[in-house]
């Protein structure tokens, strides 16, 4: 589909947007004609992403931010509207992983920086970013669940409550702004082949291939296939779709 006329002269804000999925996506729409925002704790990652994105030919913003922390993320959209004049699609994306142990195994600091992480950024995230699209007419907000946001995983209990609550979050925050014309929809990704997937395989050939055998495609997702997901769910094609899971999984979870 050609959609650049759609997107073009529009701003997306991209957290985790250093590398991954996050990346992927800030490619999508800078190829797509949006000025792009990419967030991240690390500003060496950033501007190594932000050199590579720039061959696209889009504007491409940088945003050194701690997504844990309230006001840091408040400032980071501020310097996006600032810089671009507006904010139409946010992508919420940064998150971190969990090493797998039984629930009653994991330390009280891994749970407190799973949730503040995962489910308490995304709610300063939209807290802000709701605040900007109201600015401008609306907008499209996505959040990255999980497959272990939409089933039950051993070992994953911190992670999996992260992701199922912001699915909550993501579907009520939905019905409170469907008439603003801000949508938000969630993506829930399967096994991509990301760095984060390289460390919680252990980076080996072993720990790949176990991960694999989860997926009845037989191999890990791109990023760019979440990519496209993010980008149809922010398109006019998408206009419908309010308070949605979309899972692209590869059929991981389907029979679970």
């Amino acid at each position: 589909m050609n959609t650049a006329s759609e997107y073009s002269g529009k701003t997306a804000f991209i957290t985790g947007g250093g590398s991954g999925i996050g990346l992927a996506t800030a490619r999508a729409f800078a190829q797509q004609g949006a000025n792009v925002a990419i967030a991240g704790k690390s500003k060496a990652k950033l501007d190594k992403a932000a050199e590579e994105l720039a061959s696209t030919g889009a504007t491409i913003l940088p945003v050194v931010v701690d997504v844990a922390k309230s006001a840091e993320v408040q400032q980071a959209v501020q310097t996006v509207v600032h810089q671009f004049g507006r904010l139409d699609y946010a992508f919420n994306n940064a998150g971190i992983e969990q090493s797998p142990a039984p629930a009653a195994d994991i330390a009280n600091d891994d749970w407190d920086r799973l949730i503040q992480i995962n489910l308490s950024g995304i709610f300063y995230c939209m807290k802000y970013e709701i605040e900007a699209l109201l600015q401008t007419g609306g907008g499209a907000i996505v959040n990255t669940s999980s497959g272990a946001g939409v089933v039950g995983i051993p070992g994953q209990s911190a992670y999996g409550a992260s992701k199922w609550g912001l699915i909550g979050l993501s579907k009520s925050a939905a019905l409170d702004y469907a008439d603003k014309n801000i949508r938000i929809n969630v993506v829930a990704p399967g096994i991509i082949n990301t760095p984060m997937m390289d460390r919680f395989s252990g980076g080996t050939e072993e720990g790949r291939a176990n991960v694999i055998s989860q997926e009845p495609v037989g191999r890990m997702g791109r990023p760019e296939e979440i990519a496209s997901a993010v980008l149809w769910l922010c398109s006019n094609l998408g206009s419908f779709t309010i308070g949605h899971v979309l899972v692209v999984d590869g059929g991981q979870t389907v029979g679970l």
